[in-house]
């Protein structure tokens, strides 16, 4: 199971987590189910999607 990444938002901002948030509120209202991850890496919330693997054959 990976990850896209929808957007990046600077760990250090004056308002914390707080513009990832509402970027993931904002993508949830649009039936897409984005969650807020911390990346320690690059010290940035990342906003993600989870991709499921889609198996060919039906």
């Amino acid at each position: 199971m990976g990850r896209v990444v929808l957007e990046r938002f600077p760990a250090g901002s004056p308002r914390g987590s707080w513009p990832a948030e509402e970027y993931a509120a904002q993508r949830i209202r649009e039936g897409v189910p984005a969650e807020v991850v911390m990346d320690l890496a690059s010290d940035a919330f990342l906003v993600v999607v989870r991709q499921r693997e889609v198996h060919s054959g039906h």
